[in-house]
Protein backbone atom coordinates (compact mmCIF):
# COMPACT_ATOMS: atom_id res chain seq x y z
CA UNK A 1 0.00 0.00 0.00
CA UNK A 2 2.81 2.25 0.79
CA UNK A 3 4.11 1.68 -2.34
CA UNK A 4 0.93 2.71 -4.03
CA UNK A 5 0.85 6.10 -1.81
CA UNK A 6 4.00 7.24 -3.03
CA UNK A 7 3.23 6.49 -6.54
CA UNK A 8 0.05 8.45 -6.45
CA UNK A 9 1.87 11.56 -4.48
CA UNK A 10 3.98 11.87 -6.80
CA UNK A 11 1.86 11.96 -10.02
CA UNK A 12 -0.49 14.19 -7.93
CA UNK A 13 -4.01 12.38 -8.91
CA UNK A 14 -7.37 13.58 -6.94
CA UNK A 15 -9.73 11.20 -9.06
CA UNK A 16 -13.59 11.27 -7.61
CA UNK A 17 -15.45 8.73 -6.06
CA UNK A 18 -13.02 5.77 -7.48
CA UNK A 19 -13.71 2.38 -5.41
CA UNK A 20 -12.11 -0.63 -5.52
CA UNK A 21 -15.41 -3.28 -5.48
CA UNK A 22 -13.17 -6.16 -2.70
CA UNK A 23 -15.73 -6.27 0.35
CA UNK A 24 -13.61 -6.94 2.64
CA UNK A 25 -10.97 -4.59 2.04
CA UNK A 26 -13.19 -1.78 0.85
CA UNK A 27 -14.19 -0.02 4.23
CA UNK A 28 -10.45 -0.50 5.92
CA UNK A 29 -8.22 -0.40 3.07
CA UNK A 30 -9.02 0.95 0.46
CA UNK A 31 -11.89 3.13 1.32
CA UNK A 32 -9.93 5.08 3.93
CA UNK A 33 -6.22 4.33 2.85
CA UNK A 34 -5.41 3.95 -1.04
CA UNK A 35 -8.44 5.13 -2.11
CA UNK A 36 -8.36 8.28 -0.41
CA UNK A 37 -4.87 9.46 -1.87
CA UNK A 38 -6.49 8.67 -5.15
CA UNK A 39 -9.76 11.13 -4.58
CA UNK A 40 -8.87 12.96 -1.30
CA UNK A 41 -12.81 11.46 -0.17
CA UNK A 42 -14.51 8.49 0.64
CA UNK A 43 -15.20 5.94 -1.52
CA UNK A 44 -18.56 5.56 -3.32
CA UNK A 45 -19.58 2.21 -3.58
CA UNK A 46 -22.14 3.19 -6.76
CA UNK A 47 -18.30 3.54 -9.11
CA UNK A 48 -15.94 1.48 -10.01
CA UNK A 49 -12.78 2.34 -11.73
CA UNK A 50 -11.94 -0.75 -12.67
CA UNK A 51 -13.57 -3.39 -14.84
CA UNK A 52 -16.29 -5.35 -13.35
CA UNK A 53 -14.05 -8.77 -13.81
CA UNK A 54 -10.73 -7.41 -12.30
CA UNK A 55 -9.93 -9.95 -9.59
CA UNK A 56 -8.35 -8.90 -6.12
CA UNK A 57 -4.80 -7.51 -6.46
CA UNK A 58 -4.51 -9.16 -2.73
CA UNK A 59 -5.11 -12.17 -3.81
CA UNK A 60 -2.58 -14.67 -6.58
CA UNK A 61 -4.29 -17.34 -8.49
CA UNK A 62 -2.65 -20.76 -8.92
CA UNK A 63 -1.52 -21.25 -12.13
CA UNK A 64 -2.96 -24.92 -13.31
CA UNK A 65 -1.03 -27.38 -15.51
CA UNK A 66 -2.79 -26.88 -18.81
CA UNK A 67 -3.58 -30.05 -20.84
CA UNK A 68 -1.50 -30.19 -23.83
CA UNK A 69 -3.15 -29.97 -27.17
CA UNK A 70 -1.40 -30.93 -30.73
CA UNK A 71 -1.59 -28.07 -32.64
CA UNK A 72 -0.90 -28.50 -37.18
CA UNK A 73 2.19 -31.01 -37.48
CA UNK A 74 5.50 -30.63 -35.45
CA UNK A 75 5.07 -31.94 -31.94
CA UNK A 76 2.06 -31.36 -28.78
CA UNK A 77 2.64 -28.64 -26.25
CA UNK A 78 5.46 -28.17 -24.53
CA UNK A 79 4.65 -28.18 -20.97
CA UNK A 80 6.02 -27.27 -17.77
CA UNK A 81 5.00 -26.71 -14.00
CA UNK A 82 5.31 -22.99 -12.68
CA UNK A 83 7.49 -23.50 -9.81
CA UNK A 84 7.04 -21.16 -6.47
CA UNK A 85 7.63 -17.47 -6.90
CA UNK A 86 11.66 -17.12 -5.09
CA UNK A 87 12.56 -15.15 -2.03
CA UNK A 88 15.46 -13.11 -1.41
CA UNK A 89 17.61 -11.60 -4.27
CA UNK A 90 17.69 -14.50 -6.72
CA UNK A 91 15.81 -13.26 -10.17
CA UNK A 92 13.20 -15.25 -12.25
CA UNK A 93 13.09 -15.08 -15.61
CA UNK A 94 10.91 -13.21 -17.28
CA UNK A 95 8.92 -12.94 -20.49
CA UNK A 96 8.55 -10.08 -23.28
CA UNK A 97 5.01 -9.24 -21.39
CA UNK A 98 5.85 -9.48 -18.25
CA UNK A 99 8.99 -7.13 -18.43
CA UNK A 100 7.23 -4.74 -20.01
CA UNK A 101 4.57 -5.05 -16.81
CA UNK A 102 7.92 -4.57 -14.97
CA UNK A 103 8.63 -1.72 -16.16
CA UNK A 104 5.97 0.22 -16.32
CA UNK A 105 5.02 -0.63 -12.62
CA UNK A 106 8.10 0.31 -11.74
CA UNK A 107 9.17 -3.30 -10.07
CA UNK A 108 11.94 -5.41 -10.26
CA UNK A 109 9.81 -8.78 -10.26
CA UNK A 110 6.66 -9.82 -10.70
CA UNK A 111 4.58 -12.72 -11.58
CA UNK A 112 1.35 -13.67 -13.15
CA UNK A 113 -1.96 -13.06 -11.72
CA UNK A 114 -0.22 -10.59 -9.40
CA UNK A 115 -1.93 -6.99 -9.95
CA UNK A 116 -0.08 -4.01 -10.55
CA UNK A 117 -0.24 -0.23 -11.46
CA UNK A 118 1.05 0.12 -14.77
CA UNK A 119 2.10 3.54 -16.05
CA UNK A 120 0.29 4.01 -19.50
CA UNK A 121 2.34 5.51 -22.59
CA UNK A 122 -0.44 5.66 -24.85
CA UNK A 123 -3.83 5.80 -24.34
CA UNK A 124 -6.29 5.92 -27.96
CA UNK A 125 -9.82 6.22 -28.02
CA UNK A 126 -12.35 6.87 -31.28
CA UNK A 127 -15.48 8.15 -32.51
CA UNK A 128 -17.56 4.83 -31.18
CA UNK A 129 -16.22 4.73 -27.22
CA UNK A 130 -14.43 8.44 -27.07
CA UNK A 131 -17.39 10.26 -26.06
CA UNK A 132 -18.48 8.10 -23.57
CA UNK A 133 -14.96 7.84 -21.88
CA UNK A 134 -14.80 11.55 -22.01
CA UNK A 135 -17.78 11.31 -20.23
CA UNK A 136 -16.68 9.87 -17.84
CA UNK A 137 -13.31 11.70 -17.17
CA UNK A 138 -15.42 14.49 -16.39
CA UNK A 139 -17.75 13.19 -13.97
CA UNK A 140 -15.18 11.41 -12.35
CA UNK A 141 -12.49 14.06 -12.09
CA UNK A 142 -14.53 17.79 -12.74
CA UNK A 143 -15.87 19.40 -15.53
CA UNK A 144 -12.72 21.63 -15.86
CA UNK A 145 -10.05 18.80 -15.24
CA UNK A 146 -7.09 18.23 -17.60
CA UNK A 147 -5.85 15.20 -19.33
CA UNK A 148 -2.89 13.86 -17.59
CA UNK A 149 -0.58 14.33 -20.82
CA UNK A 150 -2.05 15.34 -23.70
CA UNK A 151 0.94 14.91 -25.81
CA UNK A 152 -0.02 10.66 -24.44
CA UNK A 153 -3.46 10.56 -25.57
CA UNK A 154 -4.39 9.64 -29.35
CA UNK A 155 -8.26 10.19 -30.62
CA UNK A 156 -8.77 8.79 -33.72
CA UNK A 157 -12.52 8.80 -36.00
CA UNK A 158 -12.95 6.13 -37.57
CA UNK A 159 -16.00 3.40 -37.32
CA UNK A 160 -18.56 5.40 -38.21
CA UNK A 161 -17.81 8.32 -39.98
CA UNK A 162 -19.19 8.54 -43.74
CA UNK A 163 -22.84 8.12 -42.94
CA UNK A 164 -25.87 10.96 -42.78
CA UNK A 165 -26.62 9.39 -39.37
CA UNK A 166 -26.56 12.30 -36.85
CA UNK A 167 -25.52 10.70 -33.82
CA UNK A 168 -22.59 9.21 -35.29
CA UNK A 169 -21.72 12.56 -36.54
CA UNK A 170 -22.57 14.33 -33.49
CA UNK A 171 -19.57 12.07 -31.80
CA UNK A 172 -17.04 13.63 -33.90
CA UNK A 173 -18.06 16.47 -33.05
CA UNK A 174 -17.73 15.62 -29.02
CA UNK A 175 -14.13 14.36 -29.70
CA UNK A 176 -13.58 17.70 -31.57
CA UNK A 177 -14.60 19.74 -28.99
CA UNK A 178 -12.90 17.65 -26.34
CA UNK A 179 -9.70 17.90 -28.01
CA UNK A 180 -9.92 21.72 -28.61
CA UNK A 181 -10.51 22.28 -25.01
CA UNK A 182 -7.52 20.15 -24.11
CA UNK A 183 -5.00 21.01 -26.49
CA UNK A 184 -4.53 17.40 -27.66
CA UNK A 185 -1.92 17.03 -30.15
CA UNK A 186 -2.48 13.99 -31.84
CA UNK A 187 -6.20 14.46 -33.14
CA UNK A 188 -6.53 12.88 -36.71
CA UNK A 189 -9.96 14.89 -37.03
CA UNK A 190 -11.87 14.84 -40.08
CA UNK A 191 -14.76 17.98 -41.19
CA UNK A 192 -15.25 17.56 -44.96
CA UNK A 193 -17.36 14.36 -45.03
CA UNK A 194 -17.85 14.61 -48.94
CA UNK A 195 -13.99 14.33 -49.69
CA UNK A 196 -11.91 12.96 -47.31
CA UNK A 197 -8.82 13.99 -49.39
CA UNK A 198 -9.99 17.57 -48.30
CA UNK A 199 -8.97 16.69 -44.48
CA UNK A 200 -5.09 16.91 -43.95
CA UNK A 201 -5.57 15.31 -40.30
CA UNK A 202 -8.13 12.26 -41.00
CA UNK A 203 -5.98 9.19 -41.00
CA UNK A 204 -8.87 6.22 -41.14
CA UNK A 205 -8.77 3.01 -39.18
CA UNK A 206 -7.14 3.86 -35.63
CA UNK A 207 -4.92 0.30 -35.28
CA UNK A 208 -3.17 1.19 -38.71
CA UNK A 209 -2.98 4.69 -38.46
CA UNK A 210 -1.09 3.99 -34.68
CA UNK A 211 1.60 2.15 -36.65
CA UNK A 212 1.87 4.57 -39.18
CA UNK A 213 1.87 7.92 -37.63
CA UNK A 214 4.30 6.00 -34.64
CA UNK A 215 2.56 6.03 -32.11
CA UNK A 216 3.86 1.97 -31.55
CA UNK A 217 6.74 1.66 -30.16
CA UNK A 218 8.96 -1.29 -28.56
CA UNK A 219 8.89 -1.84 -24.41
CA UNK A 220 5.73 0.32 -24.15
CA UNK A 221 2.61 0.15 -23.02
CA UNK A 222 -0.48 1.58 -25.11
CA UNK A 223 -4.17 1.18 -24.20
CA UNK A 224 -7.12 1.86 -26.36
CA UNK A 225 -11.32 1.52 -26.53
CA UNK A 226 -11.18 -1.12 -29.11
CA UNK A 227 -10.41 -4.88 -28.59
CA UNK A 228 -8.42 -5.23 -31.74
CA UNK A 229 -5.83 -2.52 -29.89
CA UNK A 230 -3.70 -5.53 -29.67
CA UNK A 231 -2.64 -5.02 -33.16
CA UNK A 232 -0.02 -2.69 -32.33
CA UNK A 233 1.94 -5.78 -30.47
CA UNK A 234 3.32 -6.49 -33.38
CA UNK A 235 5.97 -3.81 -32.66
CA UNK A 236 7.06 -5.52 -29.25
CA UNK A 237 4.66 -3.54 -26.76
CA UNK A 238 2.17 -4.31 -24.40
CA UNK A 239 -1.09 -3.00 -26.64
CA UNK A 240 -4.81 -4.01 -25.59
CA UNK A 241 -8.32 -2.78 -25.40
CA UNK A 242 -10.17 -1.24 -22.49
CA UNK A 243 -13.68 -0.46 -21.16
CA UNK A 244 -14.38 3.14 -21.27
CA UNK A 245 -14.42 3.49 -17.47
CA UNK A 246 -11.23 2.57 -17.38
CA UNK A 247 -10.49 5.24 -20.21
CA UNK A 248 -11.75 7.17 -18.25
CA UNK A 249 -9.57 6.81 -15.26
CA UNK A 250 -6.46 6.42 -17.62
CA UNK A 251 -7.71 10.30 -18.87
CA UNK A 252 -7.16 11.68 -15.55
CA UNK A 253 -4.35 9.51 -14.01
CA UNK A 254 -2.02 8.26 -16.72
CA UNK A 255 -2.41 4.98 -14.63
CA UNK A 256 -4.52 1.53 -14.13
CA UNK A 257 -4.69 -1.55 -12.48
CA UNK A 258 -3.89 -4.30 -14.81
CA UNK A 259 -3.04 -8.10 -13.86
CA UNK A 260 -0.13 -9.46 -15.26
CA UNK A 261 -1.08 -12.23 -18.00
CA UNK A 262 0.70 -15.44 -18.40
CA UNK A 263 2.33 -16.24 -21.71
CA UNK A 264 1.13 -18.83 -24.64
CA UNK A 265 4.14 -19.18 -26.83
CA UNK A 266 3.30 -20.12 -30.62
CA UNK A 267 6.62 -20.94 -32.35
CA UNK A 268 6.28 -21.15 -35.88
CA UNK A 269 8.94 -22.28 -38.27
CA UNK A 270 9.08 -23.52 -41.64
CA UNK A 271 9.14 -21.45 -44.83
CA UNK A 272 6.26 -19.37 -45.92
CA UNK A 273 4.25 -20.91 -48.86
CA UNK A 274 3.73 -17.99 -51.37
CA UNK A 275 -0.49 -18.92 -51.01
CA UNK A 276 -0.16 -18.49 -47.27
CA UNK A 277 -0.72 -15.14 -45.49
CA UNK A 278 -0.57 -14.09 -41.64
CA UNK A 279 -4.27 -14.33 -41.64
CA UNK A 280 -3.93 -18.02 -42.29
CA UNK A 281 -1.43 -18.51 -39.80
CA UNK A 282 -4.23 -16.87 -36.71
CA UNK A 283 -7.21 -18.73 -38.39
CA UNK A 284 -5.20 -21.76 -37.71
CA UNK A 285 -4.29 -20.97 -33.95
CA UNK A 286 -7.61 -19.49 -33.07
CA UNK A 287 -8.87 -22.86 -34.63
CA UNK A 288 -6.52 -24.85 -32.90
CA UNK A 289 -7.44 -23.43 -29.16
CA UNK A 290 -10.69 -22.11 -29.45
CA UNK A 291 -12.38 -18.53 -29.17
CA UNK A 292 -11.17 -19.20 -25.49
CA UNK A 293 -7.97 -20.70 -25.36
CA UNK A 294 -5.99 -18.27 -24.77
CA UNK A 295 -8.36 -15.94 -22.53
CA UNK A 296 -6.45 -13.11 -20.39
CA UNK A 297 -3.57 -14.84 -21.77
CA UNK A 298 -0.63 -13.41 -23.50
CA UNK A 299 0.20 -14.95 -27.12
CA UNK A 300 3.95 -14.41 -27.81
CA UNK A 301 4.97 -15.31 -31.46
CA UNK A 302 8.50 -16.10 -32.98
CA UNK A 303 10.56 -18.65 -35.09
CA UNK A 304 11.32 -18.17 -38.21
CA UNK A 305 7.95 -18.11 -39.84
CA UNK A 306 7.03 -14.72 -38.25
CA UNK A 307 10.68 -13.19 -38.38
CA UNK A 308 10.12 -13.37 -42.17
CA UNK A 309 7.14 -11.67 -41.48
CA UNK A 310 6.57 -7.97 -42.66
CA UNK A 311 5.13 -5.64 -40.66
CA UNK A 312 2.08 -5.34 -41.50
CA UNK A 313 1.80 -8.69 -41.72
CA UNK A 314 2.72 -9.44 -38.03
CA UNK A 315 -0.17 -6.45 -37.42
CA UNK A 316 -2.77 -9.34 -38.85
CA UNK A 317 -1.01 -11.79 -36.37
CA UNK A 318 -1.55 -9.66 -33.59
CA UNK A 319 -5.04 -8.13 -34.56
CA UNK A 320 -7.05 -11.26 -34.07
CA UNK A 321 -5.67 -12.53 -30.24
CA UNK A 322 -8.56 -11.67 -29.39
CA UNK A 323 -10.66 -13.63 -31.16
CA UNK A 324 -8.83 -16.51 -28.99
CA UNK A 325 -9.61 -14.23 -25.77
CA UNK A 326 -6.26 -13.39 -25.18
CA UNK A 327 -5.08 -10.20 -23.04
CA UNK A 328 -2.21 -9.07 -25.86
CA UNK A 329 -0.33 -10.05 -28.79
CA UNK A 330 3.42 -10.04 -28.83
CA UNK A 331 6.29 -10.23 -31.53
CA UNK A 332 9.85 -9.61 -30.67
CA UNK A 333 10.91 -5.83 -32.10
CA UNK A 334 13.88 -6.79 -34.93
CA UNK A 335 15.58 -5.14 -37.96
CA UNK A 336 12.19 -5.54 -39.76
CA UNK A 337 10.89 -3.52 -36.29
CA UNK A 338 13.30 -0.93 -36.45
CA UNK A 339 13.59 -0.27 -40.22
CA UNK A 340 9.60 0.52 -40.30
CA UNK A 341 10.18 3.23 -37.11
CA UNK A 342 12.99 4.76 -39.11
CA UNK A 343 10.57 7.53 -40.52
CA UNK A 344 7.67 6.96 -37.83
CA UNK A 345 9.33 8.07 -34.70
CA UNK A 346 12.08 9.82 -33.31
CA UNK A 347 10.99 9.77 -29.58
CA UNK A 348 13.57 6.98 -27.84
CA UNK A 349 12.76 3.26 -27.27
CA UNK A 350 13.67 0.43 -26.18
CA UNK A 351 12.41 -2.88 -26.54
CA UNK A 352 12.43 -6.29 -24.57
CA UNK A 353 12.95 -9.76 -24.97
CA UNK A 354 11.78 -12.76 -22.87
CA UNK A 355 14.60 -14.42 -20.85
CA UNK A 356 15.89 -17.74 -22.01
CA UNK A 357 14.72 -19.54 -19.21
CA UNK A 358 11.53 -17.44 -18.96
CA UNK A 359 8.39 -19.98 -18.01
CA UNK A 360 5.31 -20.04 -20.32
CA UNK A 361 2.06 -21.46 -19.41
CA UNK A 362 2.20 -23.24 -22.92
CA UNK A 363 4.36 -23.41 -25.99
CA UNK A 364 3.09 -24.41 -29.49
CA UNK A 365 4.44 -25.42 -32.32
CA UNK A 366 4.15 -24.98 -35.75
CA UNK A 367 5.52 -26.14 -39.33
CA UNK A 368 3.80 -23.42 -41.38
CA UNK A 369 5.14 -24.50 -44.59
CA UNK A 370 2.66 -27.71 -44.45
CA UNK A 371 -0.21 -25.39 -43.98
CA UNK A 372 -3.37 -24.93 -46.32
CA UNK A 373 -5.33 -21.77 -47.11
CA UNK A 374 -7.64 -21.72 -44.52
CA UNK A 375 -10.97 -20.00 -43.57
CA UNK A 376 -13.77 -19.23 -40.51
CA UNK A 377 -17.00 -20.45 -41.37
CA UNK A 378 -19.99 -18.59 -40.20
CA UNK A 379 -20.50 -17.98 -36.98
CA UNK A 380 -17.36 -18.23 -35.00
CA UNK A 381 -13.56 -17.24 -35.66
CA UNK A 382 -12.71 -20.85 -34.81
CA UNK A 383 -15.01 -22.94 -36.72
CA UNK A 384 -11.72 -23.48 -39.01
CA UNK A 385 -12.11 -24.82 -42.44
CA UNK A 386 -9.90 -25.73 -45.23
CA UNK A 387 -10.35 -23.57 -47.93
CA UNK A 388 -10.63 -25.95 -50.58
CA UNK A 389 -13.06 -28.24 -48.31
CA UNK A 390 -15.48 -25.28 -49.00
CA UNK A 391 -15.65 -25.22 -52.63
CA UNK A 392 -18.99 -25.62 -52.82
CA UNK A 393 -20.25 -22.57 -51.19
CA UNK A 394 -21.84 -19.79 -53.42
CA UNK A 395 -21.10 -16.57 -51.97
CA UNK A 396 -23.12 -13.15 -52.52
CA UNK A 397 -20.10 -10.94 -52.55
CA UNK A 398 -16.52 -10.25 -50.92
CA UNK A 399 -15.33 -7.74 -48.99
CA UNK A 400 -11.49 -6.27 -48.58
CA UNK A 401 -10.99 -4.31 -46.06
CA UNK A 402 -10.69 -3.12 -42.08
CA UNK A 403 -7.86 -2.86 -39.44
CA UNK A 404 -7.27 -7.32 -40.33
CA UNK A 405 -7.51 -6.88 -44.33
CA UNK A 406 -7.61 -2.81 -45.18
CA UNK A 407 -3.27 -2.25 -45.46
CA UNK A 408 -1.66 -1.82 -48.50
CA UNK A 409 -0.06 -5.08 -48.51
CA UNK A 410 -3.78 -6.86 -48.40
CA UNK A 411 -4.92 -4.92 -51.32
CA UNK A 412 -1.21 -5.80 -53.28
CA UNK A 413 -2.38 -9.55 -52.84
CA UNK A 414 -5.13 -8.83 -53.70
CA UNK A 415 -4.27 -7.58 -56.86
CA UNK A 416 -1.93 -10.25 -57.12
CA UNK A 417 -4.54 -12.54 -57.55
CA UNK A 418 -6.32 -10.74 -60.24
CA UNK A 419 -3.58 -9.88 -62.20
CA UNK A 420 -2.55 -13.84 -61.97
CA UNK A 421 -5.84 -14.83 -63.63
CA UNK A 422 -6.76 -12.20 -66.02
CA UNK A 423 -10.64 -12.65 -65.15
CA UNK A 424 -13.02 -10.46 -63.72
CA UNK A 425 -15.21 -10.92 -60.51
CA UNK A 426 -18.08 -12.61 -60.10
CA UNK A 427 -19.56 -11.30 -57.31
CA UNK A 428 -19.37 -7.51 -56.15
CA UNK A 429 -16.41 -6.67 -54.49
CA UNK A 430 -15.77 -4.03 -52.48
CA UNK A 431 -12.87 -2.33 -51.24
CA UNK A 432 -12.01 -0.29 -48.15
CA UNK A 433 -8.90 0.89 -47.88
CA UNK A 434 -8.30 1.07 -44.38
CA UNK A 435 -6.31 4.75 -43.96
CA UNK A 436 -5.27 7.62 -46.11
CA UNK A 437 -2.04 6.48 -46.90
CA UNK A 438 -3.54 2.82 -47.91
CA UNK A 439 -5.62 4.48 -50.43
CA UNK A 440 -2.77 6.53 -51.97
CA UNK A 441 -0.92 3.47 -52.33
CA UNK A 442 -3.81 1.71 -53.63
CA UNK A 443 -3.67 4.53 -56.55
CA UNK A 444 -0.13 5.33 -57.13
CA UNK A 445 1.84 2.14 -56.07
CA UNK A 446 2.79 -0.19 -58.88
CA UNK A 447 1.96 -3.96 -58.30
CA UNK A 448 4.89 -5.86 -59.15
CA UNK A 449 4.87 -7.75 -62.69
CA UNK A 450 1.96 -5.94 -64.09
CA UNK A 451 4.45 -3.75 -66.31
CA UNK A 452 3.37 -0.70 -64.11
CA UNK A 453 0.09 -0.85 -63.19
CA UNK A 454 -1.32 0.12 -59.55
CA UNK A 455 -4.32 -1.50 -57.54
CA UNK A 456 -6.93 0.68 -58.45
CA UNK A 457 -5.78 0.00 -62.61
CA UNK A 458 -6.17 -3.89 -61.84
CA UNK A 459 -9.49 -3.73 -59.75
CA UNK A 460 -11.12 -1.46 -62.47
CA UNK A 461 -10.67 -4.22 -64.79
CA UNK A 462 -11.56 -7.14 -62.56
CA UNK A 463 -14.97 -5.10 -62.51
CA UNK A 464 -13.93 -4.45 -58.49
CA UNK A 465 -16.22 -1.79 -57.00
CA UNK A 466 -14.56 1.85 -56.80
CA UNK A 467 -12.26 1.95 -53.53
CA UNK A 468 -13.80 3.71 -50.70
CA UNK A 469 -13.11 6.61 -48.50
CA UNK A 470 -11.09 5.26 -45.91
CA UNK A 471 -12.64 3.73 -42.89
CA UNK A 472 -13.42 0.68 -40.75
CA UNK A 473 -16.68 1.01 -43.11
CA UNK A 474 -18.94 -2.49 -42.52
CA UNK A 475 -16.80 -4.10 -40.34
CA UNK A 476 -18.44 -3.04 -37.30
CA UNK A 477 -22.14 -2.98 -39.59
CA UNK A 478 -22.71 0.42 -38.44
CA UNK A 479 -25.72 2.72 -39.25
CA UNK A 480 -27.86 1.51 -42.29
CA UNK A 481 -26.27 3.70 -45.41
CA UNK A 482 -22.68 2.72 -44.46
CA UNK A 483 -20.80 1.37 -47.33
CA UNK A 484 -21.20 -2.06 -48.30
CA UNK A 485 -22.89 -3.17 -45.03
CA UNK A 486 -25.05 -6.10 -45.65
CA UNK A 487 -28.86 -5.31 -44.82
CA UNK A 488 -29.92 -8.29 -46.14
CA UNK A 489 -29.55 -11.77 -45.66
CA UNK A 490 -26.30 -12.18 -47.95
CA UNK A 491 -22.74 -14.70 -47.55
CA UNK A 492 -19.99 -12.94 -47.50
CA UNK A 493 -15.96 -13.97 -47.98
CA UNK A 494 -14.32 -11.26 -46.01
CA UNK A 495 -10.90 -10.28 -44.80
CA UNK A 496 -12.30 -8.70 -41.40
CA UNK A 497 -11.89 -10.26 -38.11
CA UNK A 498 -15.39 -11.31 -37.05
CA UNK A 499 -18.31 -13.48 -38.27
CA UNK A 500 -20.31 -13.38 -35.71
CA UNK A 501 -24.42 -13.23 -36.59
CA UNK A 502 -25.07 -9.61 -37.42
CA UNK A 503 -21.50 -8.39 -37.36
CA UNK A 504 -21.29 -6.88 -40.67
CA UNK A 505 -25.08 -5.45 -40.85
CA UNK A 506 -27.51 -8.11 -41.53
CA UNK A 507 -28.63 -10.70 -38.47
CA UNK A 508 -28.71 -13.72 -40.57
CA UNK A 509 -25.86 -12.62 -42.64
CA UNK A 510 -22.88 -15.46 -43.37
CA UNK A 511 -19.81 -13.97 -43.21
CA UNK A 512 -16.59 -16.78 -43.89
CA UNK A 513 -13.62 -14.73 -42.46
CA UNK A 514 -10.13 -15.28 -45.09
CA UNK A 515 -7.03 -13.88 -46.34
CA UNK A 516 -6.62 -11.28 -48.86
CA UNK A 517 -5.71 -14.39 -51.35
CA UNK A 518 -8.42 -16.09 -50.63
CA UNK A 519 -11.01 -13.31 -50.47
CA UNK A 520 -9.93 -12.66 -54.07
CA UNK A 521 -9.69 -16.26 -55.50
CA UNK A 522 -13.70 -16.39 -54.24
CA UNK A 523 -14.42 -13.43 -55.94
CA UNK A 524 -12.74 -14.79 -59.05
CA UNK A 525 -15.24 -17.44 -58.90
CA UNK A 526 -18.45 -16.86 -56.73
CA UNK A 527 -17.41 -19.60 -54.18
CA UNK A 528 -15.33 -19.91 -51.32
CA UNK A 529 -12.25 -20.82 -53.30
CA UNK A 530 -8.68 -21.99 -52.64
CA UNK A 531 -5.97 -19.26 -53.90
CA UNK A 532 -3.59 -21.87 -55.04
CA UNK A 533 -6.36 -22.11 -58.06
CA UNK A 534 -4.47 -19.31 -59.58
CA UNK A 535 -1.32 -18.50 -58.18
CA UNK A 536 -0.03 -21.76 -58.92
Amino acid sequence: MADTARVVDKNKVWAKRCTWKFAEFHENLHGRGVLRQFTGKEADPGLSAFSSSSPSPFSIPKCKKSISKKIVSVMAPQQSERRPATTGSVKTALTMTEKIFARASEKPQLIPGENVWVNVDILMTHDVCGPGSIGIFKKEFGQDAKVWDREKVVIIPDHYIFTKDERANRNVDILRDFCNEQNIKYFYDIKDLGNFKANPDYKGVCHVALAQEGHCRPGEVLLGTDSHTCTAGAFGQFATGIGNTDAGFVLGTGKLLLKVPPTLRFVMDGEMPDYLQAKDLILQIIGEISVAGATYKSMEFVGSTVESLTMEERMTLCNMVVEAGGKNGVVPADSTTFKYLEDKTTLPYEPVYSDAKARFLSEYRFDISKLEPLVAKPHSPDNRALARECRDVKIDRVYIGSCTGGKTEDFMAVAKVFLASGKKVKVPTFLVPATQKVWMDVYTLPVPGSGGKTCAQIFEEAGCDTPASPSCGACLGGPKDTHARMNEPMVCVSTTNRNFPGRMGHKEGQIYLASPYTAAASALTGFVTDPREFLQ
